[in-house]
């Protein structure tokens, strides 16, 4: 096959692109051509391997998120569960509390004097204070203490000659202790010099 060269200063020349022969390839440039022929099949095979790696790397990425997501799930269904049933245990211990004081308003007649329903009332308190105690729910009660602002609410303030200044003279209302936190503070009548 010929080609025909265009040269606009010249007149057209053809020349021979076919030849008949070849030329013999030197030891050196084979060597060369079959290094590169080694390094490109050990690249397709470290390919290869690493999108194994990566597939594999990539469905234990989306198993992790699936267990991550049914743990929250389960997380949620425990918490709202807790929520709701936290109270269950009081709630059972205070039931007793409840049944003793529905037995004192059926006493009849006869049976009730006064002696019996103190002695009834007081049998209850006893109760209703072992489930406070049981579920540490703690009394403060500080007549005769400092008066301690982070326990106590002063409801007032009056002249003692017996007792200390800022000195609990009365407990209007008893507070509660939770778990070491406030749930009420006490109220009280707090000494002062006259």
């Amino acid at each position: 096959m010929t080609k025909k060269k265009e040269n606009p200063f010249e007149e057209p020349v053809e020349i021979d692109v076919e030849t008949s022969e070849t030329e013999p390839v030197s030891p050196k440039i084979e060597a060369e051509v079959t290094l590169v022929e080694d390094e490109a099949s050990s690249c397709e095979l470290a390919l290869a391997k690493a999108e194994q790696e990566l597939a594999k790397h990539r469905d234990a990425m989306l198993r992790m998120q699936a267990e991550m997501e049914n743990l929250r799930k389960r997380l949620m269904r425990d918490q709202e569960k807790s929520r709701k049933f936290a109270l269950e245990g009081v709630m059972k211990d205070l039931l007793q509390v409840r049944d003793s004081l529905e037995r004192g308003l059926v006493v009849t007649g006869e049976s009730a004097t006064v002696e019996a329903l103190i002695e009834g009332q007081e049998l209850t308190l006893r109760m209703l204070e072992k489930v406070m105690q049981d579920h540490n729910l703690e009394l403060i009660d500080p007549a005769g203490e400092p008066f301690d602002p982070e326990l106590h609410e002063a409801m007032t303030v009056m002249p003692s000659d017996e007792l200390e200044e800022n000195t609990v003279m009365e407990v209007l209302q008893k507070g509660f202790l939770l778990h070491d936190r406030l749930i009420r503070p006490a109220m009280v009548v707090v000494s002062r010099k006259p």
